[in-house]
């Protein structure tokens, strides 16, 4: 169970190495950003990201609610010996490798203070095409989606540095409870209600997630209760 006070460790800051073309099959920018590596400096996050650091699909990606992207190391390697490759820091797109925090069971609406900057956790990662084709593995977007080992967007709430090396430490937990992967996944839609009204910040995007599950199980909710009718 997750406590204030819980702490992980940074192990690599990274931004973008080099933007590579994609086929027009796989984005209709044509390009992608994906590519991150190990910075050895210290890097200022500031309210739309790392510096250093950009996205090159503006409308699904980026903005001050997907600022920073965090991957737990745990799951990392979990993912290496799977596919039995070495998946260094950055293969994910992250921004943050961390260790020692179970990244996709953090609350929406956590707070983590790194370096000189607080964070606070805003959504689970939703895999893409790009990120399928950047992974050369097969069926990669279901795998990952099934795994729902997603890491979380991270918005910046105190602009400041911060380097591999510096404890992530928890600094505050919502009540509600509803985690980036309950989230995700959707496993418990009335949950997710509660979540809107207690975060009243949450994005767009968060409250078409939340209302896509609860109108998925309100249509499964109708199929079970027309059986029984019929029955």
């Amino acid at each position: 169970m997750r406590t204030i006070g819980d702490t992980g460790t940074v192990l690599a800051v990274c931004v973008v190495h080099a933007e590579l073309e994609l086929p027009e099959k796989v984005s209709r920018v044509g390009r992608t950003a994906i590519d991150k590596r190990p910075v050895p400096n210290r890097v200022h996050a500031r309210a739309l990201g790392l510096d250093g650091d950009h996205v090159c699909n503006t409308k699904d990606h980026g903005g001050i609610h997907q600022a920073v992207y965090a991957y737990a190391d745990e799951d990392a390697r979990r993912w290496g010996a799977e596919l039995a490759r070495e998946l260094p820091a950055g293969w994910f797109g992250e921004n943050l490798r961390v260790a020692g925090l179970p990244v996709s069971d953090a609350v929406i609406g956590e707070r983590w203070s790194i370096g000189e900057a607080l964070f606070e956790v805003s959504a689970p990662r939703v895999p893409c095409a790009t990120f399928g084709h950047w992974s050369g593995e097969q069926r990669w977007v279901k795998r990952f989606t099934l795994r729902a080992d997603t890491g979380a967007y991270l918005r910046v709430l105190t602009e400041g540095a911060l380097g591999a090396g510096d404890a992530v430490r928890v600094e505050h937990i919502p009540d509600h409870g509803v985690t980036v992967r309950d989230l995700f996944t959707g496993a418990d839609p009335d949950r997710l209600a509660l979540l809107l009204a207690a975060e009243p910040t949450v994005s767009d995007d968060i409250r078409m997630q939340v209302d896509r599950h609860l109108r998925r199980q309100q249509g499964r909710t109708e199929v079970t209760d027309g059986s029984e009718a019929r029955a």
